[in-house]
């Protein structure tokens, strides 16, 4: 209640704030007006006020503003469009990055009025807007996702993928929540042009029947209290299509987050096969010179039957995480725990269990587990409000609810107790089912906390 209070009295502060601002503003506009005394040139606010409720009381005002706002909309459309797919493309190619990105900095810089008029010879008046509106917005829109897609969590998206969370569940859950702050941006900045491009090319090429026709008509008649009244119809119209875009952006991150957590084991696959049927299969790893830059791993073959359990011990440094790595990307889809966190900070432990999890599993029987491997938690709460020591048997309980043929825990007991390590220690044997596990560890005990004999020391 006392949160709730003190947000209210600040959002109470910030309307009093604005409030007094327009009052100021508006004290200007009626002494500059009186000053002037001229309505032709500067009509003073009650003179405004009239033409704009003549407007709005007259049905054809809003067909015209509907009008000019679906086209610009579509020219939005577009753009977001093609500038996902160029953005989607330069990502995975820097070639083409390199030839995209001067030609859309030449776009960015071309002044409104000289693409207009240029499309108005292409297009004609019919089309100037839709297609103005998609110039303007597309190196915006490019530029901000190409930035985006290059700040992406990479070993966030290494955990999505190894867990088999790919094609549109590993955009709902990861790609679209880590570029979703550089869309928001954007939004911010092109909405507002997008509607300045489009007034101004429907106002040059005098398309007929929409808000620049009737903003260029009021000019040409001196009627500077309706020119001065469509202007705050278009303005009111941009400020609310940002509003209300800006809130379903925001919305879509969540909303794409909840349907890739419903969907949990939709579409694994993987070379090793699904452990959904309870298969399990054999891992013969022959590092080779794949890990030039770990001495210790020179040469070395990793051969696992069907079911086996091996521990790779050794110093910090080693090699050992590389040697597991490895072996990840012969096992995919697979579980597995890294030394260092990877959860989704802002979603609830339950959440960031159930998003890799087999599609066998629901949310009581993770929320079960969670409640064994660390008892009191709050599964709904989010993992970034988590001890060290909670959030890695978070992953634990990540990794066996997950589907493929084997378990992999690189350093797994870090941060626990010893009572902490034994619970975790027998659930992981309750819940091996079968499966193949592979763990990498400096302390011996752990590999007898988890029954495995077979040891490599490197």
């Amino acid at each position: 209640m006392r949160a709730f209070a003190r947000q209210m009295a600040e959002r109470m502060k910030a309307v009093a704030a604005a409030g007094a601002v327009a009052a100021f503003w508006l004290a200007v506009w009626v002494l500059v007006a009186g000053l002037v005394a001229q309505p032709l040139i500067l009509p003073g606010p009650g003179a405004v006020a009239l033409a704009l409720l003549r407007l709005v009381c007259d049905g054809g005002t809003w067909a015209i503003l509907a009008g000019s706002g679906a086209r610009i909309l579509g020219g939005l459309v577009l753009a977001a469009v093609c500038g996902g797919v160029l953005a989607g493309i330069s990502s995975r190619s820097r070639a083409f990055a390199r030839l995209v990105a001067p030609a859309l900095s030449f776009v960015k810089a071309t002044p409104v009025a000289c693409v207009v008029v240029l499309l108005l010879i292409w297009l004609g008046s019919a089309r100037v807007s839709i297609a103005a509106v998609f110039l303007m917005a597309l190196p915006g829109v490019y530029f901000s996702l190409a930035e985006g897609l290059a700040q992406v969590n990479k070993p966030l998206e290494q955990m999505f993928r190894l867990h088999g969370v790919r094609g549109w569940r590993l955009f709902c859950a990861h790609t679209w929540r880590e570029v979703l702050p550089f869309v928001l941006s954007c939004a911010r900045a092109v909405i507002g042009m997008s509607w300045k491009a489009g007034v101004a090319a429907e106002l040059i090429g005098m398309a007929t029947g929409t808000a620049g026709e009737r903003i260029y008509q009021a000019k040409l008649l001196i009627e500077t209290a309706d020119l001065l009244a469509w202007t705050v119809l278009v303005v009111a119209a941009s400020w609310a299509c940002e509003r209300v875009l800006v809130w379903l952006l925001r919305a879509s991150g969540s909303v794409a987050w909840r349907v890739a957590v419903r969907a949990h084991g939709h579409g694994l696959r993987g070379r090793a096969g699904a452990a959904s049927d309870g298969a399990a299969a054999e891992l013969a790893l022959a590092v080779g010179d794949r890990a030039s830059w770990a001495p210790a791993l020179d040469g070395l073959a990793l051969n696992v039957a069907a079911g086996g359990r091996v521990c790779v011990m050794g110093a910090s440094g080693v090699g050992k995480s590389t040697l597991l790595a490895l072996a990840a990307g012969e096992c995919v889809p697979c579980s597995m725990v890294f030394q260092d966190a990877r959860l989704v900070e802002g979603a609830s432990a339950l959440d960031n269990v159930l998003v890799c999890a087999d599609a066998r599993v629901d949310a009581s029987s993770a929320t079960a587990l969670l409640r064994r491997l660390v008892p009191g938690i709050d599964v709904h709460a989010r993992v970034a409000e988590l001890s060290g020591g909670q959030r890695r048997r978070v992953e634990i309980a990540r990794a066996l609810l997950c589907g493929g043929c084997a378990v992999i825990l690189d350093e797994p007991f870090t941060g626990l107790d010893a009572s902490a390590r034994d619970a975790t220690a027998e659930a992981v044997l309750d819940l091996l089912e079968g499966r193949m596990l592979l763990l990498a560890t400096h302390d011996v005990t752990d590999a007898q906390e988890l029954d495995i004999l077979d040891v490599i020391a490197l």
